[in-house]
């Protein structure tokens, strides 16, 4: 009877193991990234929340399209979401061992988010200079830089991410085996592209 039992606890065991695999680097990465995009998550709701507490109910609020380029922010919302859609391909072609393949879509990644910073660039010259925008202005301008200003970082920050690991694809640095890396990048590239359609949508269009 003791041998049975230690038989079938040594199968339930491998069973376990195989429905709960252990954390590799690659689940370790990937865990770390979902941490931050977690906390980050909050932070943008907190502050977009802040946005739409001051502006429910106040009489003296300016309309967004009185100010704001709306055409030029929908084709920079544009940009940014094809550049996600570039990134899907870029993972897509490494794991499958399209190195060539991965290298021009991820090279049209970063291509998409320095369009996109630009554009941005662009767009608070033209706020500040010609239409007297400011941060100490009022609520309306300081709640704008501030979110706009702050996602502008975080597709700065992408925008490093993915060209060190373009320039590490392009050296023989990344390979196939390592494709988890671009996958945890995409993870973050992709959060950015979702908070700024939520940006979009409720300091331009609504």
């Amino acid at each position: 009877m003791s041998e049975a039992a230690a038989v079938d606890t040594h199968d339930h065991a491998e069973v376990r193991d195989q429905l709960e695999p252990s954390l590799t680097p690659g689940n370790l990465g990937k865990l770390g990234m979902w941490s931050f995009l977690a906390g980050d998550a909050m932070t943008f709701g907190a502050a977009i929340a802040a946005y739409g507490a001051l502006r429910i109910d106040n009489p003296n609020w300016p309309s967004p399209a009185a100010f704001l380029g709306i055409t030029t922010t929908a084709i920079m919302t544009f940009i940014l979401i094809c550049s996600s859609v570039t990134m899907v391909e870029a993972l897509g072609s490494i794991q499958t061992g399209r190195m060539a393949r991965y290298r021009n879509f991820m090279a049209l990644t970063v291509l998409g988010g320095l369009l996109f910073l630009g554009m941005q660039a662009f767009e608070w010259h033209h706020l500040l200079e010609i239409k007297g925008m400011s941060i100490k202005v009022d609520l309306f301008d300081a709640t704008f830089f501030i979110l706009t200003g702050f996602h502008g970082c975080h597709v700065f920050g992408g925008v490093v991410y993915n060209f060190v690991l373009l320039v590490r694809g392009m050296t023989g640095k990344l390979t196939p085996a390592k494709a988890n890396l671009v996958e945890i990048a995409g993870l973050y590239w992709h959060f950015v592209d979702l908070v700024w359609i939520l940006i979009f949508t409720f300091i331009y269009l609504i």
